[in-house]
């Protein structure tokens, strides 16, 4: 019976597909028999051989009126084409849909879009969102939009440059009314949609209170979330983090396994600067021989040998910044927060089983945890920017490591400096001197009954009033505890410092200087720096964004000269102290941005680049041997007509005046006169450090450091018409190796600073630290790519703001001037910060 209720399927198909097209037919002409008459052209007959239409006539357009507009001539279809040539001609489907490349359609989709926008608002909740704002409203301009439209509000907030603006109404008629009138009153003929908006846990149980029963209702929370309980971006970051997960997201695999993880990771992003530089290299240059090598050792621009380990691996920050926040359970809280704020998460977790920070940084958290518990002022709220105690930031300062073992890193802390940030805006001095007299007592009494007892060296105040936590180095200080006999000859006592050491070297850090958060492994990543750079007694060193000195200091030993540049002011006062304190008398520190005196610097000791190519010309026609082959050429003894009180360079440009007769008779390999110098420097930097440093801090940012106007009789005639700064600059000039070590923060290098170090010719070897190998990649990009010798200006890219930090140094590499690139000879990565992602990159480029 079923066989003859199914017939085989071969011999109904035929018949099904008939019948099938037919039905299509007339659903067709159903479907279309109200629709407007066609064109002529357009009701010819179709070429089907049964002579009737096609059951999609003239439901799409025609190829060509999609490509140019025009109309049935020219198609190549010829009049018994199909399709439509014009909106008007167009049918809808059999399916009552129209041809999505048509204007009809995209009026139905937007309609479409506009309806399921829509959204149902709670009214239980007044915090609310207005959606589509202009971009360069304020806060301000809202509020007179808002006032202009008539509408109620109890605050309204929005930041520049978003879309997005958040209200808060008084009552739920105020809320109706507001979208009523938002709906017939568009802006700039732009809707502007009102939605739920959530507030942050902190705001949820502490802005007004704790809700009754235990329920958040008038803060934008549901009836059934407990009070207290995340909802939202911090539920989700409740659910999967805790603050272990957040700062040290690889403490669950054992450190072997880590350090193979960081090993691939920095091999995948080394790999890019070939395939960059592969991009970037100009059509008519060859590429160079390093990438064509790439191929035999798996892309790589160099060998990547390896991975150097921390020697200790557990609490080895030396500084740890504590936020202060809610916890999610509404609780006041010293520790880290579980995410990001842009993602919406404010909650802070106590720094529970952090294998990366100390047990005496711990302590000191908790033990200002429980002083807030008591404390009167409000805590720092991140959305309404506004509270009093902001963060905690806890530097430790280690012993020298000949006295204590490497493994026991908690011994090794001799001084600690608490450094406590606030806000001190709208808050009244004699209710804050309270607080500090209480705190202060609070942390000395804490610290004394710990057994051991911990070391409290210095408690410092900062006073911060941006948005972020932040701070710049410039922010006031207010000293609450402090050392007392710190304090070097000629100089005032400081009581905002304390000390570290490094490679058997005591360096004194002040509360905002940038110091290696991991101090051991920062003594061997300084020493396999030193190693590649190939250092020697004949060697000046370009310490770029040196910091405290400790890179030059460390390395002082085995070069002749160090010339560090720093951009903030008290870091360059460290480094100044540190060199008087471990006696070392053959550096120099400049403060400013390396941008700004890069430049400068490198034309005072080595001459312009320009000079430089005139004189390696003029020697290859002349082919004149010099009596000392490996000296380096003075930068003034290269020019036809040169002037005692002023130069040119090769573009006419007239440089500051210099004196040369020095140079040229140190530069001619006087010995003697070589000897007299450098005795000369050091008397220089020795002979009132007191000076030297109220000299220092006089200058603005960005000039350099001067040196003291004392001179003796061995060398005045030959350093008197010098200025005081030029003293070590001259002796500059029979250093036969010039080497750069650079350490520049995460954004890695100004271009202009990269600029300047590619196009100068006596920089032949350059060492590059990064914290950041993502930026190490883009400035060895425009280190490493040829240039050609029509180089490109400028023009500006309006797409820059969506590229790559890869594609902007492709782009930069364009209006590179035509110099001599690096090539990239070794890497290795250095892990100075274990159980998370981080990673050092040390790589040297030679040329």
């Amino acid at each position: 019976m079923e066989d003859d209720k199914a017939p085989p399927p071969p011999q109904q198909q035929p018949e099904l597909a008939g019948e099938k097209r037919k039905r299509e037919e007339d659903s067709t002409d159903a479907a279309t028999g109200d629709a407007p008459s066609a064109s002529p052209a357009a009701s010819g007959e179709d070429a089907v051989a049964s002579g009737s239409r096609h059951p999609m006539w003239k439901t799409s357009l025609c190829s060509y009126f999609r490509r140019r507009g025009a109309g049935a001539e020219g198609c190549s279809h010829g009049e018994s084409c199909r399709y439509a040539h014009t909106e008007e001609e167009l049918r809808p489907r059999p399916d009552g849909t129209w041809d999505p490349t048509s204007e009809r359609a995209k009026k139905l989709r937007k309609v479409t879009a506009e309806a399921e926008e829509e959204v149902t608002l709670d009214e239980q909740s007044l915090d609310k969102c207005l959606v589509g704002l202009p971009r360069g409203w304020t806060a301000d301009r809202l509020k007179g939009f808002l006032q202009d439209q008539g509408i109620s509000y109890a605050t309204a907030k929005k930041k520049k440059g978003m879309t997005v603006g958040f209200v808060t109404f008084e009552s739920v008629e105020q809320l109706t009314h507001a979208v009523q009138v938002l709906k017939e009153n568009p802006s700039g003929g732009k809707e502007i949609k009102i939605a739920d908006a959530n507030r942050r846990s902190n705001q949820k149980v502490h802005a007004g209170g704790p809700a009754d029963n235990g329920t958040a209702k008038e803060n934008g929370s549901s009836p059934a979330t407990p009070a207290g309980e995340a909802s939202g971006p911090e539920a989700v970051a409740s659910s999967k983090k805790s603050a272990r997960d957040a700062v040290t997201p690889l403490a669950h695999m054992s450190y072997n396994d880590q350090l193979e993880h960081k090993k691939h990771s920095m091999a995948q992003i080394l790999k890019r600067l070939t395939r960059n530089a592969r991009k970037a290299c100009p059509p008519a240059i060859p590429l160079p021989n390093w990438i064509y090598k790439s191929k035999e050792i798996g892309g790589l621009p160099c060998k990547l040998e390896g991975i150097m380990e921390s020697p200790i691996v557990n609490g080895y920050r030396n500084k740890c910044e504590f936020s202060v926040g809610y916890s999610l359970e509404g609780k006041k809280t010293v520790g880290f927060m579980l995410g990001n704020f842009r993602e919406g998460v404010t909650a802070v977790e106590e720094p529970v089983n952090c294998p990366n920070v100390s047990e005496i940084s711990c302590t000191f958290a908790q033990m200002f945890q429980d002083f807030l518990q008591s404390s009167n002022l409000p805590l720092w709220n991140r959305v309404d920017n506004c509270g009093f105690w902001r963060q905690l930031t806890v530097r430790e300062g280690r012993c020298s490591a000949e006295a204590v073992g490497l493994q026991n890193g908690e011994s090794q802390i001799s001084e600690v400096m608490l450094i406590v940030q606030v806000c001190l805006t709208d808050v009244d001095e004699a209710v804050m001197k309270e607080e500090f007299d209480k705190l202060s007592a609070a942390l000395i009494q804490g610290a004394a009954m710990c057994s051991p007892p911990l070391p409290l060296t210095i408690i410092v105040v900062q006073d911060h009033k941006g948005i972020s936590n932040a701070a710049s180095p410039d922010c006031p200080l207010i000293p609450l505890l402090g050392p007392k006999g710190d304090k070097l000859e000629g100089e005032a006592e400081d009581k905002t410092r304390i000390h570290d050491h490094i490679s058997n070297l005591k360096f004194s850090i002040s509360p905002t200087a940038f110091f290696q958060v991991n101090t051991l492994a920062a003594e061997r990543l300084y020493t396999l720096a030193g190693d590649w750079a190939n250092l020697n007694s004949d060697t000046l060193l370009f310490d770029v964004c040196c910091g405290t000195g400790t890179i030059g200091l460390t390395l002082a030993h085995r070069v002749g000269m160090v010339v560090g540049i720093e951009m903030n002011e008290s870091a360059v006062s460290d480094a100044h102290r540190n060199a008087l304190i471990n006696d070392i008398k053959n550096c120099r520190f400049v403060c400013g941005k390396a941008e700004d005196v890069i430049g400068s610097l490198l034309t005072e000791y080595l001459g312009s680049p320009q000079q430089h190519i005139a004189a390696s010309e003029s020697n290859s026609v002349i082919n004149d041997t010099s009596k000392n082959e490996d000296t380096i050429d003075c930068p003034e003894d290269n020019g036809e007509n040169m002037n005692i009180s002023t130069e040119k360079n090769d573009n006419g440009e007239t440089e500051r005046p210099r004196d040369i007769s020095v140079n040229l008779s140190i530069c001619a390999g006087d010995e003697e006169r070589k000897g007299d110098l450098v005795d000369q420097v050091d008397k220089e930097v020795n002979s009132s450090p007191n000076e030297h440093n109220k000299a220092a801090s006089e200058q603005n940012c960005g000039e350099e450091s001067s040196l003291n106007d004392e001179s003796t009789d061995t060398t005045s005639a030959y350093s008197s018409s010098i200025p005081n700064n030029n003293v070590l600059a001259a002796s500059a000039c029979q250093f036969k190796n010039v080497v750069a070590i650079v350490d520049p923060p995460r954004v890695g290098l100004h271009p202009t600073v990269i600029k300047a170090l590619r196009t100068h010719p006596l920089i032949r070897r350059l060492v590059y630290i990064s914290c950041n190998p993502d930026s190490l990649v883009a400035n060895a990009i425009e280190l490493c790519t040829p240039t050609s010798e029509n180089q490109e200006k400028n023009k500006g890219n309006r797409g820059w703001r969506s590229m790559s930090a890869a594609g902007l140094a492709r782009q930069r590499t364009k209006s590179m001037p035509n110099s001599e690139p690096f090539i990239p000879k070794r890497a290795m990565a250095v892990d100075l910060f274990p159980h998370t992602s981080h990673c050092e990159m040390v790589m040297l480029f030679e040329r």
